[in-house]
């Protein structure tokens, strides 16, 4: 096993002591890596809405003082025992999906997804808020050479969401595909829908967002202010799928009556509302209402060569760690353009 490169032996991080409280930008420690355990040397971390979990305690069990962040691009700087397959010195990532057990039902039929004691990076155990961060063999993704730390990190979870939506949608190239939503998730998700070879169709809230929706690569933009997104989708002949992003179950509610027959509402903006659907809308037409998590590492390795074949790249703000309460709060204020990423 290589010997850990030379490191110093403490770190700045941005913490959380209580939910709901302020972000405080401490020195720790740096960790060592116990067994099936690395240490990473953290260079970017997206700033990603989810981490409201973490900010107001919101996940069930969380344990504070906790660092957030599951958006994490870094370099392996020491592994811990019996980790094999992985080099210090290698770029490597963390997303959302922090870890499984390998033993449950689920794991044990390939669904580590699904896992009953799955793990969250930034929830389960500390994130990338920090220049250092101890993470599970299992959750590891590897980075392709090509994409800088900033622009991999948010494909880590946002982009591997709505390219995981968007191949499991059941829609074939040429097919219509909506994406409900022009913001961290919406943005990526009308790129990749165009290079995967489908007619992009973007619902956006204003008439200000349908140059930047066409420059993205929608081929239509519907302004669902001055118009009913349902009743231009039909117009069209309806969209094999919609891919929902924007967090507003009464938005997603509304889209219903624009799936084309047998179309799918795909779900990945996260609301705690009710989407709003008759039985009559579902059966006929035989549409479905799919909801989905963003993905395993083996699945964001297939969003980074997907974005490093095709040129999908996330629009994004920095900012230093230290003012990690900054950019928390840019990102949660709707106005960010469209993903916010600390740099250590």
């Amino acid at each position: 096993m290589a010997t850990p490169q030379t490191a110093p032996k403490t770190m700045k991080a941005a913490q959380i002591s209580k939910a709901g409280g302020p972000f405080e930008i401490v020195e720790r420690e740096i960790p060592k890596p116990k067994a099936n355990e690395v240490l990473i040397k953290v260079n970017a971390c997206g700033v990603c809405h989810s981490d409201v979990l973490t900010k107001e305690g919101a996940w069930p069990g969380i344990q504070f003082p906790r660092i957030p962040g599951h958006e994490v691009v870094g370099v392996l700087h020491e592994a811990g025992p019996g980790v094999t397959g992985w080099k210090v010195g290698q770029r490597v990532g963390i997303g959302w999906h922090g870890g499984h057990d390998g033993t449950c039902q689920y794991c044990r039929r390939g669904d580590f997804m699904n896992c009953e004691n799955h793990k969250i990076s930034g929830i389960s155990y500390d994130g990338g808020y920090q220049q250092y961060m101890i993470a599970p063999l299992e959750a590891l993704t590897a980075i392709p050479d090509s994409l800088s730390d900033v622009e991999a990190a948010p494909l880590l979870c946002a982009g591997i969401t709505t390219f995981n939506a968007l191949r499991n949608c059941g829609a074939r190239p040429g097919d219509i595909v909506a994406i409900q939503g022009i913001g961290g998730l919406g943005h990526l998700g009308i790129q990749f829908a165009n290079k995967a070879g489908y007619k992009v169709v973007a619902i956006g809230r204003g008439p200000e967002n349908g140059a930047l929706a066409k420059k993205l690569g929608a081929h239509v933009y519907i302004d669902s202010v001055a118009t009913k997104p349902a009743e231009e989708l039909k117009k069209m002949g309806g969209a094999m799928a919609i891919i929902a992003t924007a967090p507003s179950a009464k938005a997603m509610s509304e889209l219903i009556d624009g799936i084309a027959p047998n179309g799918r509402l795909m779900v990945v903006g996260a609301d705690f509302g009710t989407i709003e659907v008759t039985p009559v809308q579902l059966i006929v037409g035989v549409r479905e209402i799919h909801g989905w998590a963003a993905g395993i590492p083996a699945e964001a390795e297939d969003t980074l060569r997907f974005a490093e074949l095709t040129g999908v790249r996330p629009m994004i703000e920095t900012y230093p760690l230290e003012k990690a309460a900054e950019a928390y709060d840019r990102m949660m204020s709707g106005h960010a353009q469209f993903r916010v990423v600390l740099t250590m």
